[in-house]
């Protein structure tokens, strides 16, 4: 069995994650290999929380110009976005967890 923290690997803070907060979601950077179910577990055991939902997206590594060599790339990564249980309460993202 996987530990939590080596499937959650930190939160996503942007413009965009910041307004589905209204709607009690909440956007991680998961392990690439991790499915919904593990992602779910991961998150009630670290947050004390209930999930209602769990959504996934895996992106794949941009080509980046590493010097004169135009060979690079960015690395692929998985989000989740994971949608509290009604009453529920909210995840505190900045506490230093």
């Amino acid at each position: 069995m996987k530990d939590p923290r080596d499937i959650i690997i930190r939160p996503i803070v942007t413009e965009k994650s910041t307004g589905l907060l209204e709607e009690n979601k909440y956007t991680f950077a998961v392990a690439r290999d991790a499915n919904k179910i593990e992602i779910r577990r991961a998150v009630e055991e670290i947050f004390d929380v209930k999930v209602k939902a769990v959504n996934t997206a895996n992106y794949r590594g941009k080509k980046k110009r590493l010097g004169r060599f135009p060979e690079g790339h960015t690395p692929r990564w998985k989000k989740a976005i994971v949608t509290l249980a009604e009453g529920s309460k909210p995840i505190e993202l900045f506490e230093g967890r």
